[in-house]
């Protein structure tokens, strides 16, 4: 599989504007032959919406306005971020996986957060489920964000049959003024360097650049190989499309070469959970 990042700036609340970026950013992907694309968090909509998710909030059983996806999703797998609204009105951060003309696959985000400058839960209800979805014959999961910092869901996912774990983000810059490095990089990598090794699976991470409301996002998208290397990495805060090559024999030579993930024994977990 021959995937393409695309780490881009979305136009704040303007539907129709974002998806003429990523109709053409998806023209460059197949150009390249690539099978699959992914873009940022709310990356149809931009991330600091505040009340005007309910203006751009979309249910996906009823709306036209990703017609244009799906009609290249006939020759280009996507992944993209949207504001869903369930049937009852309620709204989600989530993902959305496009292929063959059909919305395949929905990620409501878990773990929306409202601490610092987040305000989520103010307006996205939670979502419930982690499960993964195929690709023709390859096994994906998607989380959004916050999602992948709770130890449970890349878990959950990897036992579910998951082989590729791929996390949208929209992650605001944070300076450290005692660090001559980067320090939302580093940290975020080895995030996704410790996921990569323990669940021998590739750790796919997808962040947006630009500016919104006085929010500065830092890009920085990388592919993690099962074996914990970075094998694509990202400029810092510019628009770019990456690509890389994901190898399944990978992880199967990571699983064999140390069986850490093979022999976990999920009775170990069912015996010690309190019950609820």
């Amino acid at each position: 599989m021959k995937i393409a990042l695309a780490q881009i700036e979305s136009k704040l609340g303007d539907l129709k504007q974002n998806i003429d970026t990523h109709l053409k950013y998806c023209e460059e992907a197949k150009k390249s032959k690539c099978d699959l694309i992914v873009f940022p968090e709310l990356s149809l909509t931009g991330y600091s919406l505040k009340d005007l998710n309910y203006e751009v909030a979309l249910n996906p059983k009823e709306s036209r306005l990703l017609n244009p996806l799906k009609r290249i999703s006939s020759e280009i797998g996507i992944i993209c971020g949207f504001v869903e609204e369930d049937d009852n009105y309620a709204v989600y951060n989530a993902a959305a996986f496009i292929y063959k003309g059909e919305i395949k696959h929905i990620h409501r985000k878990i773990y929306p957060p409202t601490y610092g400058i987040f305000e989520e839960m103010r307006y996205f209800s939670k979502g419930t489920f982690c499960d993964p979805f195929l690709m023709e014959e390859v096994n994906l999961g998607v989380l959004i964000c916050e999602d992948m910092w709770h130890i449970s869901l890349p878990y959950l996912l990897a036992i579910k049959g998951a082989k590729i774990i791929i996390g949208l983000a929209a992650s605001p810059t944070k300076m450290s003024v005692k660090s001559d490095s980067f320090r939302n990089y580093e940290i975020n990598s080895e995030h996704h360097k410790t996921f990569a090794r323990l669940l021998s699976v590739y750790m796919i991470f997808c962040n947006r650049v630009g500016y919104e409301d006085g929010i500065n996002f830092w890009g920085g998208s990388e592919i993690v190989d099962p074996f914990g290397n970075v094998v694509a990495k990202g400029e810092l805060f510019s628009e770019e499309l990456i690509f890389a090559d994901i190898e399944l024999t990978e992880v199967q030579r990571a699983r064999r070469f140390a069986r850490h993930f093979l022999d976990e024994d999920l009775n170990i977990i069912n015996r010690n959970l309190p019950k609820l």
